[in-house]
């Protein structure tokens, strides 16, 4: 249905919300409720179940989903008489989503967006799946025989299916509990079989880890990467840089605008789902900073600045904050915006420019996708990726011809949405991958954007005076939520600019956010950090989340967070947390590591002792900055970087600076001679085997 057609309609209650995904339902027959109490109790006092949809404005099968059945009217009339139909963004409340996708999980087999469930007026789920379609199709229902089966069920046995959900919710608590692990192994073999699996999974042709769809999941090749340094092992540098190089050349990179899709439906990384997400670019920024770091290529530094720009042009709102994502459809189109017929491009270019394009990019006359969920696909489209990379000089010149009649022809084209909620998690995520390219790069626009992003959420989503961070800002206003993986992403953002600049007051807001984030979610008792605060009214269970997927868990972010603060102000309580937190998941670190690749980074800070290049001086002088840089180009995980001001470690704090700044390699209280020669820093660095001496500190 056509938005004019929509606006004709008068809208329901999503209307007064801020979610860009809510308000996409605002024009829709059915008569849509935002998660909260006052849905609750209509279902409550109707005696009515609650069919809940869950999905986020950029998700193209909740799109669908939406033309085929929320804009039906015979649905709409459907489920307005006989439910109460709520609609979540996944990614203002993932609490709520965790729990239902967790449900749909474990009873349907698998999970993804949209997410639909059935639940008791209780919240209890008691029937779940994904992407319904609208007639019987390959032995699926279609969507409203599926709510007459449900609405039948309901009307005939309901206390059959109360007493279900029941039991389904106890079974769901079981399935999400973590017990206690005392044996927490202190050993670096815990790193070497996990490392073994991942490599287990590696395609030796495309790169990456797995089969289609592949998802970058940028946090399997940085574990590569950190035991690869550990170990010595080349093959698994190897085996991460050559899937850095395979997603950088294919489709899933906007090969013109720059910047990542969310995963390619394929192996080879040719054709994406084209969503970008914030958190995905945030991610692969510090991936490819790491390979490039740790291989040298200046082909993956490229690849950062790239991912910047786009952020920086695109993705940013004008105050500083980060926007969440970009839509895969335009004019309800998957991939529209993004793709080209060779008879666009021989029009749009020169023939010496349409040779060369045509070659490098691949481009053929039938194209390379086709979305199968339109019944009245576009022909012949093509997704740019590198195809034949060989270009001679007179060859790349024509090529960056060719690139940029092609942007600047394709900023002429209707825009995918941009969701424009600022997430303090994801934020957090960006503001520290932004201030490490700004670290390792240099570019002193890189540190302005961090700064600025730094200062718009202190203002836009941080109360002082309570120690709350909240969770999203849109349009003027921010929600109530409180989640643990806000705190603990912007912790480690704010972390990485602390280290990029040495800023005091930097470290200050770290250290205030570690304490709010241990005081609302840390578990004393068993370990861990939940969710969620406690007595949540609107979620029937408290869950600590540990799976390292698209994103990083809350509690792995925190747990590394913890400890590199710990190491950098010397307060015992940061390591504690994050070693009881360790001691709770021991089980999965050694029985599923893929699963938890981000906790086996934590778990490697904390195997041994880690070091300390102590910068003494005036973070602002010319000294310590070119100090700073060279402390920040060599790749040498388990160290931190501080001053000798503020709320750093009494021991950094006595050391003197000696002809202005100068910096101390240190572990304990055993530190290097104290240096001002950068040259001899990144030697220092690069020695795994440096011998220390105890400073004289006098």
């Amino acid at each position: 249905m056509s938005s004019n057609a929509k606006t004709t309609r008068r809208p329901n209650r999503l209307s007064r919300e801020k979610s860009p995904y809510l308000l996409q339902h605002q024009f829709n027959p059915v008569d849509w409720n935002a998660w909260g109490a006052e849905a609750f109790e209509r279902a409550r006092a109707g005696a009515k179940p609650i069919f809940l949809s869950i999905g986020y404005s950029t998700c193209h099968w909740c799109h669908v989903m939406e033309r085929e059945s929320f804009e039906d009217e015979r649905v709409a009339a459907f489920l307005n008489e006989h439910f109460v139909s709520i609609k979540v963004d996944r990614e203002e409340r993932p609490d709520v989503d965790k729990i239902y996708m967790t449900f749909v999980q474990s009873t349907a087999g698998g999970g993804g967006w949209p997410l639909n469930c059935f639940l008791t007026p209780e919240l209890k789920p008691f029937f779940g799946g994904t992407y319904f379609p609208p007639e019987t199709r390959h032995g699926r229902p279609s969507f409203l025989d599926l709510l007459r089966h449900l609405h039948r069920l309901w009307e005939t046995r309901r206390d059959e299916v109360l007493e279900s959900a029941a039991q389904l919710r106890e079974q769901l608590a079981d399935l999400t509990a973590r017990a206690a692990n005392a044996a927490l192994p202190v050993s670096p073999a815990v790193l070497a079989r996990a490392a073994d699996q991942m490599k287990s999974m590696y395609d030796p042709r495309n790169g990456g880890f797995g089969g289609a769809p592949k998802f970058p999941q940028p946090s399997q090749p940085a574990l590569l990467l950190r035991c690869a340094a550990r170990f010595g092992d080349t093959e698994a540098l190897q085996m991460v840089t050559h899937t850095c190089d395979q997603m950088a050349a294919g489709g899933i990179h906007d090969q013109l605008g720059g910047g990542f899709a969310r995963y390619s439906v394929d192996a080879e990384w040719l054709v994406p789902h084209f969503e970008k997400m914030l958190y995905d670019n945030a991610q692969l920024v510090n991936l490819y900073l790491d390979a490039y770091l740790a291989g040298g290529a200046e082909r993956h530094a490229d690849v950062v600045r790239d991912i910047i720009r786009y952020i920086l042009r695109d993705m940013t709102h004008p105050e500083g904050g980060f926007c969440s994502a970009e839509d895969a459809d335009s004019e309800g189109k998957e991939g529209k915006f993004y793709c080209w017929t060779r008879a666009e491009l021989s029009k749009l270019l020169t023939p010496e420019e349409f040779n060369v394009a045509v070659k490098y990019f691949g481009i053929t006359a039938d194209g390379n996708f086709r979305d199968h969920s339109d019944p009245d696909p576009l022909p012949g489209q093509n997704v740019l990726s590198v195809i034949d990379p060989q270009l001679s000089a007179g060859d790349a010149a024509l090529l960056d011809g060719a690139k940029a009649k092609m942007l600047a022809a394709r900023c002429l084209r209707v825009r995918p949405h941009l969701d424009d909620k600022v997430l303090a998690s994801w934020n957090g995520l960006m503001l520290g991958a932004i201030a490490r390219a700004y670290a390792v790069l240099g570019d002193e626009g890189y540190r302005a954007a961090a700064e600025k992003n730094l200062a718009f959420i202190q203002a836009r989503l941080w109360d002082a005076e309570t120690g709350t961070l909240y969770h999203r800002w849109r349009d003027g206003e921010r929600d109530t939520a409180q989640l643990l993986e806000a705190y603990a992403f912007l912790l480690s953002g704010v972390l990485d600019l602390y280290e990029a600049t040495l800023e005091p007051a930097r470290l200050d807001f770290a250290v205030a956010l570690a304490v709010a984030m241990i005081a609302k979610f840390c578990d004393p008792q068993e370990g861990g950090f939940w969710q969620t605060e406690a007595n949540a009214p609107d979620l029937i269970l408290r869950i600590k989340e540990d799976y390292d997927g698209a994103e990083p868990s809350g509690n792995a972010v925190a747990m590394l967070a913890l400890l590199r603060l710990g190491a950098i102000t010397g307060r015992g309580e940061f390591r504690v947390a994050a070693e009881h937190s360790l001691r709770l998941f021991a089980g999965r670190l050694q029985s599923i590591p893929q699963a938890v690749p981000y906790m086996l980074l934590a778990y490697d800070f904390w195997l041994d002792e880690p070091r300390r290049v102590v910068i003494a001086g005036d973070p602002a002088s010319a000294e310590a900055r070119a100090l700073l840089r060279a402390s920040h180009s060599v790749y040498r995980p388990g160290k931190v970087v501080l001053g000798n001001r503020g709320a750093v470690e009494d021991f950094a704090r006595s050391l003197p600076a000696r002809e202005g700044a100068v910096a101390y390699l240190c572990t304990g209280i055993a530190c290097q001679p104290p240096t001002n020669d950068t040259e001899k820093l990144r030697a220092m660095l690069r020695d795994a085997e440096a011998r220390y001496e105890v400073s004289s500190i006098k």
